[in-house]
């Protein structure tokens, strides 16, 4: 069977105005997204709050990146938000159990970000609780830091053994890299930057999307 790679729109600002700009805009070519969230602690930026997401209505699926210390603090308020599914930081965390277990408890899904530095001895025990793991291309926080190339052959090793778990790649994606990124093995390329700061963000994301599958 073919392999299906997704793009998944990340949407990331500090202005709850532009917030909904970008979910609109996402809204003319995907049905889902990432919206990511950072409280300037875990990572030194601060963007549009989990109020900003409840005040939001948008028609599209969407997950929630928590970039953010204490992430089980906002759980149940981006469940009742609309959010399909958490993505928490293994670094940001002592008890990555506690996390999967309240998301499971709330009935949502649960995702694991990895920062570029994190081996994969560190997380692998709680790869088989999870639903997706999403490898961090960039130190998270800025947008438009600098792919870190390195990690797609830390993608490679962990498909050797964890061929069925969802896996995404989120950070520094452009034209340039995609191939390689999708020859790493992944299922879902988050895009923020290559997909919104084009002069058309349609045309941009339907050509990373055939970019990444011409790839494979």
């Amino acid at each position: 069977m073919v392999r299906t790679i997704r793009i998944v729109p990340a949407i990331l600002t500090d202005n709850a105005a532009a917030l909904e700009k970008l979910a609109r805009t996402a809204e003319t070519f995907s049905d889902y997204a990432q919206f990511d969230l950072m409280d300037g602690h875990f990572v030194p930026s601060l963007s549009f709050s989990v109020d900003d997401m409840s005040a939001l209505k948008t028609k599209l699926h969407w997950e929630a990146h928590l970039m953010m210390l204490q992430p089980e603090d906002y759980l149940a308020i981006l469940k009742k938000a609309g959010a399909d599914k958490i993505i928490f930081h293994f670094e940001a965390v002592a008890a990555p159990w506690k996390i999967m277990m309240l998301a499971r408890e709330l009935g949502i899904k649960v995702g694991m970000a990895i920062n570029p530095e994190t081996p994969l001895a560190a997380f692998k025990e709680w790869v088989p609780q999870l639903d997706s793991i999403l490898f961090m291309a960039v130190n998270p926080g800025y947008y438009g830091a600098k792919f870190i190339p390195e990690v797609l052959e830390k993608i490679k090793e962990f498909r050797k053994t964890y061929f069925k778990t969802l896996t995404g790649l989120d950070g520094g994606v452009k034209e340039t890299n995609i191939a390689d990124i999708a020859r790493a093995g992944v299922d879902e390329i988050c895009v923020g930057s290559a997909i919104f700061q084009a002069a058309d963000p349609a045309a941009a994301y339907r050509k990373l999307t055939d970019m990444a599958q011409a790839a494979i």
